[in-house]
């Protein structure tokens, strides 16, 4: 099972990410300690040309980062008939301990390369490099997670045995059982419909606010933008999956990566990660906006991001309205 080779790039790719974050960590410390531009130094131009190397290196590394999520889940979906009990993901990821963990980890992960990506692109538009130190600090943040993910994810490959007998997404997103995936499928329909749409529109006005105002409201949309995100799984889950089954009690959410829902699943849950990858960037440009270097770039950056980020959680919000409506199930208040 582990010679498949989704699971050998997943393994192999993991390894090698690691490896070079640890690397790039490693020269971090050196340019965090010594680095400063206005040196003319043998050791300063060692750093600037090391520094360039690993921004390289590191931004196809960190995409390869982005990309394995949803790897990793189409590889647990495409597994799934080998084990006894699995109708989906969902299934497979319980297997064993790690599957769920692995999932969480790639997830924190997604987010915070999406955010060193954005970083390090405002950096290298600078003449003066101003957020090397902070982009390093960030990259000394995520290789512990990436070293973490590896190990977590490599224990869940390894220790997958086929004669395991596991939960169907029926169970595991059940609202009569007990667990977080539960108590989330059993949330209230009505007030989590509520929160979803008033977190969208909130979104959305701080978001236009920013864009027209350019001024410290970015904190806030940033925040919101994180909101939005939390809620809208609780609602894919809790309500949204209703209608794109049309079933009243199917919560799964990894059903709807399959070709029968024409794997929509994958474009919501692009949507969503995006809109919140963006709005983070947003927040983590705010207290650089100030530097001269990043005084035009940062903000012009941001409204892109804003735009970005407001797109995808419109294209979210746009897919579940439009079930909803046209859905056959209809569930009872419409």
């Amino acid at each position: 099972m582990i010679f498949r080779p989704a699971i050998i790039a997943l393994l192999g790719g993991s390894v090698i990410v690691s490896l070079m974050l640890v690397y790039s960590a490693y020269y971090g410390v050196r340019i965090i300690r010594q680095w400063d531009i206005r040196s003319g130094s043998e050791l300063q131009l060692s750093l600037e040309r090391k520094t360039y190397l690993l921004s390289t290196i590191m931004s196809y590394v960190l995409a390869f980062q982005l990309a394995s999520l949803f790897l990793f889940i189409f590889t647990a979906d495409d597994i799934h008939p080998l084990f006894v009990g699995a109708m989906c993901a969902a299934g497979t990821l319980n297997v064993n301990q790690y599957g769920y963990p692995t999932v969480i980890i790639k997830m924190i992960n997604f987010l915070l390369s999406g955010v060193w990506l954005i970083l390090n692109y405002a950096d290298n538009r600078a003449f003066d490099y101003p957020l090397i130190k902070k982009k390093y600090l960030l990259l000394m943040v995520i290789a512990p997670l990436v070293a973490a993910e590896m190990t977590v994810q490599g224990s869940y490959f390894i220790n997958m045995k086929a004669n395991v007998i596991t939960s169907c997404c029926g169970s595991l997103f059940s609202t009569e059982t007990e667990g977080v995936t539960s108590s989330i499928a059993a949330l209230p329909r009505i007030p989590i419909e509520i929160a979803f749409y008033a977190s969208m529109a909130l979104t959305l006005g701080s978001g236009i606010y920013f864009y027209l105002s350019n001024n410290k409201s970015g904190y806030l949309y940033s925040a919101l933008s994180i909101a939005t995100f939390a809620i809208s799984v609780a609602a894919l889950i809790s309500f949204i999956s209703l209608y794109l089954y049309e079933l009243p009690t199917h919560h799964c959410p990894f059903c709807i990566l399959q070709k029968e829902y024409g794997y929509i699943g994958y474009f919501l849950y692009l949507a969503l990660l995006g809109g919140a990858v963006c709005g983070m960037g947003v927040g983590a440009l705010m207290p650089f906006r100030n530097i001269p270097s990043l005084s035009t770039i940062a903000p012009a950056l941001q409204k892109k991001l804003v735009i970005t980020g407001l797109t995808l959680y419109l294209i979210f919000a746009a897919i579940a309205t439009y079930e909803m409506i046209f859905s056959v199930l209809k569930l009872e208040g419409y």
